[in-house]
């Protein structure tokens, strides 16, 4: 673990949304989400572990009877960038058949995680597969085809951490946004200075 460099990253870091804006914007996602699913019977998905924060703010503010279990799959294990495998930790012990399932995670990045917890939710015969996400990344990476049914916030293309989101498998429960600072370009390189894909 990182620790002392987690904790220069955090004194370091830009603050992109404060906690009130999160807050904000987890009242209009459970607005919007109320309106689409109150009716469903829904079984929630939080997808751990990044998911488990926002999914723990946004539950509290869904006023009708729902059902929650969660999913587990990883394509950063702790580290800065994305491989390109999927790994399936834990599958939803909950039947998805002819459910209505909401996935909810941190982050919608270039969602190559996300498509692949869609489609094989699909797969096992869900009636509707919806996704809503707290942040969602601002670039055009992302997976053909995926798009949140459900956003609360957007930040810039760059790595961001806080409200689930590591850095490095720390800082998920830094109250805010932030995004880690960029380091200056060098003297006459008018290149900018790109973090590494979240």
């Amino acid at each position: 673990m990182a620790w002392d460099e987690a904790e220069r990253i955090l004194s370091e870091a830009d603050l992109i949304h404060d906690g009130q804006a999160v807050d904000r914007a987890l009242d209009d996602l459970a607005s919007q989400i109320t309106e689409r699913l109150e009716h469903t019977r829904p079984l929630i998905l939080g997808v751990m572990i990044g998911g488990m924060v926002p999914a723990g703010m946004l539950l509290p503010r869904l006023g009708f009877p729902l059902q929650l279990d969660y999913v587990h799959a990883t394509r950063y294990r702790g580290g800065l960038s994305g491989q390109n495998d999927l790994q399936w930790r834990a599958e939803p012990g909950t039947p998805v058949r002819d459910r209505v399932v909401l996935v909810v995670d941190d982050i919608l990045d270039e969602g190559h995680t996300l498509a692949g917890i869609v489609e094989a939710l699909q797969a096992q015969g869900a009636a509707e597969v919806l996704t809503a996400v707290l942040v969602n990344k601002l670039h055009q990476r992302k997976h053909p085809g995926l798009r949140a049914d459900f956003v609360g916030l957007e930040v810039p293309d760059r790595y961001v951490f806080g409200v689930g989101m590591d850095y490095k498998g720390l800082c998920r429960n830094a109250p805010g946004i932030f995004a880690v600072r960029e380091p200056a370009p060098a003297t006459g390189d008018r290149a900018e200075a790109k973090e590494p894909t979240q």
